[in-house]
């Protein structure tokens, strides 16, 4: 197998590195790491934010603002000193090429290529292309794409050693490689031979939608004579015309792949269901546990399946090191001093409002009732600068916060990074996740937490119905009802609460224990490890080609 060129618009590879906004880019970040431990041929392709997906503010009432401070890329990345000049519109778009090389537990190695405009012979426009992930308008958005897919092609044309196989093109926003790669000499064929697309987004509205006369603009002669037969007639959906023109595709859960066959009715969906990279989220304590006890864990991560080798005080004096790391932090950044002693729950998400945050806060006085002196939140997650709601979530929790008071503690832990998700996956006792079924796509930070030895408590929806074992390494809340039920949903989060998960935490820490070890081993099946090895298949079916022509 040759070199595979994987696309993505955002790739989250460490906090301090702000090139990604949540779940989609730092499962992006993953991939990338997975590749370099399998030792999988592969580069990378993203943009370069400099202010990133911006910084998150919140006051005391819970109104978020949003800042958005530069960061100098030369400080992460490798200036390779390699600029490319693309045409759009009507002029030169000048674009650097930045590197970070990713290097695997294999010592194997994958570089990530990061597109660059802030060049002082660009227009005010261009440079606004490596400002901001997901800001600006359509105008902005289309030539951002442009700059991902058809920049993304040169510079592999720029830099790369090796013919290409094939290319992976995550999520809709990637399409415009296929294009170029056309442009450049790759006939339909070879391109549908050659090419995997991944869809995430399970609802419509959440694809990439352009008009025809911004595409003409944009594109020009690079628009195939059919695109409107293949996009759509109304406007152009990229992700209708990246399934068109790509020969495979796959969504990120089993129930996922469900709902985009759906979409893509005339098209074959084949589930690859996520996974997180274990050495990047199993917390320092967990991962001394392991070193002493899972021989092998860190080249082989299916070994979390013998977590029945840990003994209770072992798994139960590592579990309060995270949770003693995430205190820490919780007092450093609130002032808030969290009791040990109650269970506590975490929700750490991008904060859409399908993702219902507020949903446990529905019934404020039973939550009372059910949680005085025994449950404590902690929450974390950004709403996007432009979504209302999110936003509004996000100041009722805090509303909540101040009506449970001492009795039931809320904790809110602003600017969502990384470093943030780590601790709290590795350092609450019970992760939450309550979406309207079937909006999840996967959910990999469930899948973090039962790396830490977490069980879930969540709706069945995205990853979980494939790993809920209830009353085993976690709880299922509802029927799997896919109708939205605020109120339904709300009393069966509570009943889960208050009939299993507190009467299980109560019966102290070798219950707990046991939960622990079951969601380790569950962690066993939702890893980028296997995950990767289900893409290798695909990778290793691309249509061998000797070499790849490039022209322009």
């Amino acid at each position: 197998m040759g070199l595979i060129a994987y696309f993505s618009a955002e790739i989250g590879l460490e906090s301090s590195l702000p090139t990604y906004s949540g779940g989609l880019g730092v499962l992006a970040g993953d991939h990338v790491k997975a590749a370099a431990d399998a030792g999988i041929e592969m580069i990378a392709v993203t943009l370069l934010y400099r202010q990133g997906y911006g910084r998150q503010h919140v006051d005391s009432d819970g109104i978020q603002s949003e800042t958005y401070p530069e960061f100098e890329p030369s400080d992460f990345l490798e200036d390779t000193g390699i600029d490319l000049a693309l045409e759009l519109d009507g002029c030169k778009l000048h674009s650097r090429i930045w590197k970070r090389t990713v290097t695997g537990v294999s010592g194997h190695s994958v570089d990530v290529l990061f597109l660059d405009t802030q060049n002082p012979a660009n227009s005010a426009e261009h440079i606004a292309l490596s400002q901001r992930l997901y800001g600006g308008d359509d105008s902005t958005r289309i030539r951002q794409e442009f700059l991902l897919g058809v920049g993304g092609v040169r510079a592999l044309k720029a830099l790369a050693a090796w013919p290409l196989s094939g290319i992976h093109l995550n999520e809709g926003h990637c399409t415009f490689a296929a294009l170029e790669l056309l442009a450049q000499g790759w006939s339909r064929d070879e391109l549908h031979n050659k090419s995997l697309f991944t869809t995430h987004t399970p609802v419509p509205a959440g694809h990439d939608r352009f008009t025809w006369q911004e595409m003409e603009r944009v594109l020009g002669t690079l628009l195939p004579e059919d695109a409107r037969l293949l996009a759509g007639e109304d406007s152009a959906s990229m992700s209708h015309l990246a399934i068109e023109l790509c020969g495979r595709a796959n969504a990120v859960s089993n129930l996922n792949a469900y709902v985009a066959s759906e979409m893509f009715s005339e098209h074959h969906i084949q589930p690859i269901t996520n996974g997180a990279h274990h050495i990047t989220w199993v917390s320092p304590a967990m991962a001394t546990l392991y070193d002493e006890h899972i021989s092998g864990w860190r080249e082989d991560p299916l070994m979390l399946s013998h977590a029945g080798r840990l003994d209770d005080d072992g798994l139960t004096t590592a579990r309060f090191s995270s949770r003693k790391i995430l205190f820490d932090i919780i007092h450093s950044m609130t002032g808030r001093k969290l009791d040990p002693s109650r269970l506590t729950i975490g929700f750490a998400r991008r904060f859409a409002t399908y993702k219902r945050a507020d949903l446990v806060f529905h019934d404020l006085e039973r939550l009372r009732r059910i949680g005085k002196d025994r449950m404590q939140f902690v929450f974390a997650g950004k709403a996007h600068p432009r979504d209302e709601g999110g936003k509004e979530m996000i100041r009722m929790i805090f509303e909540a916060a101040k009506n449970l008071g001492e009795d039931v503690p809320v904790v809110f832990l602003e600017d969502y990074s990384m470093a943030t998700g780590l601790a709290m996956t590795s350092g609450v006792d019970v992760w939450m996740n309550n979406p309207v079924r079937p909006m999840e796509a996967s959910g990999t930070s469930g899948m973090k937490a039962v790396m830490n030895g977490v069980p879930n408590c969540s709706i069945l929806d995205g990853w979980w119905p494939e790993g809920c074992e209830h009353g085993v390494n976690g709880w299922a809340v509802g029927n799997s009802e896919d109708e939205r039920d605020d109120v339904r949903d709300n009393k069966a989060l509570l009943d889960t609460l208050e009939q299993e998960v507190l009467p299980a935490w109560q019966e102290g820490a070798q219950r707990w224990a046991a939960f622990s070890r079951a969601a380790i081993k569950t962690s066993a099946r939702f890893t980028a490890a296997r995950m990767l090895d289900e893409y290798l298949r695909i990778y290793e079916s691309f249509t061998p080609r000797e070499e790849v022509s490039f022209r322009g």
